[in-house]
């Protein structure tokens, strides 16, 4: 059930996925301060939804009872987050800090940690859905932490989430997107493999994907990237560059607990050669490239 009582939030990073989700909480009645990195866009911001913007996070989080952050890497969440200008530095506490970021799960524990001696609460929150799901609220979304700060917070992330969902403790948000982006991983490449073949063998591929869309080779990629895929247009989605990023972190943390990721390693050398081509800003659909030009 969404949550639509007035409430002072903060939100952190407007991104691609940040604008609209902070946008969500405005039109819902919420009272909503932003920060972004690149001030231009949260005066963009401001203009399209009202509310107000800060200079810093420590500033935009002063009296919000809950701070929702969406940024890049492990080390913009620790700078964010918990910097000397960062959201911590301006809660207060009984306050919770939602973390979007797909990040680490180290660092998502190290937040906690930090949060928990300012008693402040706080849940890692990776989200899937893409810059649509973020657009039209239908994003899914992966948190960890304790189960009172989850019931504090569920209702305002429903406002962007179609499926909001405890996961475990801190860290299990980010490990359950790990296991989202390893899947994705190798459907993409089966998909790119399976469109090269039809069209290799003098099929019509938007009819292939039509029929075979209908049975057991149905996935959320082939309803909503394999006609793209087939017209050779890449700009669709989650680009090349923040794909390998989390690859990258899937890539660590099975070193770190022993699961084998032989496909998902595969496909992570295959999306730098996309890079290497100048694709690093082309969708994670791109994969198909290097079979068309092989």
């Amino acid at each position: 059930m969404t949550d639509t009582t007035p409430r002072d939030i903060a939100f952190l990073g407007l991104g691609v996925m940040g604008f609209p989700m902070a946008g969500h909480l405005a039109r819902a009645g919420h009272r909503v301060t932003v920060y972004n990195r690149n001030a231009d866009k949260a005066a963009k911001w401001v203009a399209a939804h009202g509310g107000q913007q800060a200079a810093t996070p420590a500033d935009a989080a002063k009296g919000c009872e809950l701070v929702m952050m969406c940024v890049g890497n492990d080390n913009d969440v620790r700078t964010v987050a918990n910097g000397r200008d960062g959201a911590l530095a301006g809660m207060d506490k009984g306050a919770i800090l939602v973390d979007h970021t797909t990040a680490s799960a180290d660092v998502a524990r190290e937040i906690h940690a930090a949060a928990a001696a300012k008693g402040v609460g706080f849940l890692d929150a990776p989200i899937s859905g893409g810059q649509a799901g973020a657009e039209n609220g239908k994003l899914t979304v992966m948190v960890g932490g304790d189960a009172a700060t989850f019931a504090r917070a569920e209702g305002v992330m429903a406002l962007y989430g179609r499926a909001v969902t405890l996961m475990g403790g801190p860290g299990s948000g980010q490990l359950t997107k790990m296991v989202n982006q390893i899947c994705i991983a190798g459907l993409v490449q089966a998909l790119s493999e399976g469109i090269d073949f039809a069209q290799r063998a003098g099929l019509d591929a938007d009819r292939v994907l039509d029929v075979i869309s209908k049975g057991a080779a149905q996935s959320w990629q082939m309803e909503n990237r394999g006609k793209t895929m087939v017209a050779g247009k890449f700009d669709y989605g989650f680009a090349v560059d923040w794909m390998r990023k989390d690859l990258g972190i899937c890539l660590d943390e099975a070193r770190s607990n022993g699961a084998a990721l032989p496909v998902t390693a595969i496909v992570d050398q295959l999306y730098s050669r996309v890079q290497a081509r100048g694709g690093g800003r082309w969708d994670t659909s791109s994969l198909i490239r290097l079979l068309r030009d092989a």
